[in-house]
């Protein structure tokens, strides 16, 4: 018996050391989890559980890359200025909070556990759609790793009592973190639910992202202020993006790889040029950069700032190895338990729909309100000071501006994401600065990240427990609010989109007779 149970020790022993606690064989195994309890076939399974593995290994070859490019600006920064920088990208953030935790002597494989807890929460909370009215499942992969890690990085800065003082997640710390998030997957994607049904006419999905929020926000605000105001102000006429000739150049904007080029090489030229030549010679050593005196600076500036660009690249790959992987054998099992539900997926899903160009005067606009706020920042002389990702910089107000031109038109599309780009920036400012993400360079940065959970940060940092319940009160109560509003409509609009024009009167010719 004694050496039953030692064999089984040793086994656990084994499982912990080289797997929980090592992201990549982690997600490996969720996958092998998944694809076991799906009945697939051994040589799919096998394949399947690789790639994840295989996806993880380069994400953390590219988050490597990354954080060898960017620590020596960083350096730069708080040596020659007093200044803590921090690039709004989830892929950063994420990079961020794993250097961040890793530096704790904490686990960041828990991230992966975690994030199967919570997503097995939004299944139960869709599952139970007649009781919670929440009628979409979060499916997007890598926006769930990314979420998870912010997340539990945030919990623990709030609540490091809840944690522990070992590198394992504790179950109190679990059980609040997958509440938390697998609650604000299951509401979040749910609120997306009306805007995405008007706005593809019926296309049967919802959004699954970083700006849920911002989504809906954006789809009110835009009718209310914009647009109609519900059938209303009949007397409003609302001039659309598509009404406009555009020119051909704006297409550059909608390649990720060159778009990032362009913002990194601005962003960070810049502050390559202040912090200047001299400094990174004479740091040259102890920051592991190859300049000298005699180095053409400019063109060493040049090819710094493009290797963000690669490395960026290296860890989009890296995520759309395994996440496909992760979420084909996450949703395989979803799919056998919620026959009904609406499937919430990538933000850019919807860029098919509505007019084209309000995708692009969406992201420009939120540029233009970013930049703005970086420069407050800067004249204002804050201590963290805030750089353009691509990621929130487009995916955020593209389809923030998709939406709210579909509901007020081109006014609508301008002014809600170039207000959208100043609470990117400032909300990053506030969090990444105050939980010290800043110092290590990145930052989520997304709309529902520089607003919702920096307001649940708060109340758990000051409230503790009570905060986490108010939170995810608040947050159940949403559908709840909305099931009452819209009455029978509310489960119409998923299973019979028609049916439930019909009732709201969309697209019915108003009566001139």
């Amino acid at each position: 018996m004694d050496q039953v149970l030692n064999f089984l020790l040793a086994i656990w022993d084994f499982f912990a050391t080289y797997v929980l606690q090592k992201a990549p064989y982690m997600v490996g195994f969720l996958t092998l989890l998944g694809y076991c309890l799906m009945g697939k076939k051994w040589y799919d399974t096998l394949g399947g559980t690789l790639k994840a593995i295989i996806g993880m290994l380069i994400l953390n070859a590219g988050s490597a890359g990354l954080t060898s490019t960017f620590r020596p600006i960083l350096a730069g920064l708080k040596d020659r200025f007093n200044l803590t920088a921090a690039v709004i990208d989830p892929y950063y953030g994420q990079n961020a909070v794993q250097a961040a935790m890793e530096s704790m002597g904490k686990a960041f494989a828990d991230t992966m556990m975690l994030l199967l807890i919570a997503f097995l929460i939004n299944i139960l909370l869709v599952r139970l759609n007649k009781f919670t009215k929440c009628r979409a499942l979060f499916t997007t992969g890598h926006v769930q790793v990314q979420q998870a890690a912010t997340a539990l990085f945030l919990i623990m800065f709030a609540m490091p009592w809840l944690y522990g003082d070992g590198d394992t997640v504790s179950i109190p710390m679990m059980a609040v973190m997958a509440i938390l998030l697998g609650a604000y997957w299951a509401v979040g994607s749910n609120i997306t639910v009306k805007p995405m049904q008007e706005l593809t006419d019926g296309a049967g999905f919802a959004i699954a992202h970083q700006q849920m929020f911002g989504i809906r926000i954006a789809y009110w605000a835009a009718d209310k202020f914009f647009g109609t105001n519900g059938g209303k102000r009949k007397d409003r006429k609302v001039k659309k993006v598509g009404d406009l000739e555009m020119p051909g150049f704006f297409s550059i904007f909608n390649e990720n790889m060159v778009c990032t080029a362009i913002l990194m090489t601005i962003f960070f030229g810049i502050i390559l040029a202040v912090i200047g030549q001299p400094y990174f010679v004479e740091h040259a050593k102890e920051l592991g950069e190859k300049i000298t005196a005699d180095t053409n600076y400019v063109w060493w500036c040049f090819d710094k700032c493009l290797n963000f660009a690669v490395y960026l690249a290296i860890l989009q790959l890296g995520v759309r190895t395994f996440v496909t992987e992760l979420t084909a054998s996450f949703q395989g099992i979803a799919d056998k338990l919620l026959p009904s539900s609406v499937p919430g997926v990538d933000c850019a899903v919807c860029y098919g729909f509505g007019d084209a160009n309000a995708v692009t005067f969406g992201f420009l606009a939120g540029l233009i309100g970013q930049i703005i706020a970086i420069v407050g920042l800067i004249v204002f002389k804050s201590p963290t000071i805030i750089i353009c990702g691509f990621v929130p910089v487009f995916f955020d107000n593209a389809t923030i501006g998709l939406v709210a031109n579909e509901k007020g038109g081109l006014k609508a599309c301008l002014i809600i994401p170039f207000l959208c780009g100043i609470i990117q920036v400032l909300g990053a400012a506030f969090i990444a600065g105050w939980c010290g993400l800043a110092d290590f360079g990145g930052y989520l940065g997304m709309f529902d990240w520089d607003t919702v959970w920096p307001l649940a940060t708060v109340a758990m940092k000051f409230l503790g427990i009570a905060g986490v319940v108010i939170f995810v009160v608040a947050l159940l109560a949403l559908p709840q609010i909305e099931a009452k509003l819209e009455g029978e409509n509310y489960f119409l609009i998923t299973e019979d989109y028609e049916q439930y024009k019909k009732n709201k009167g969309i697209g019915v010719e108003p009566d001139t007779e």
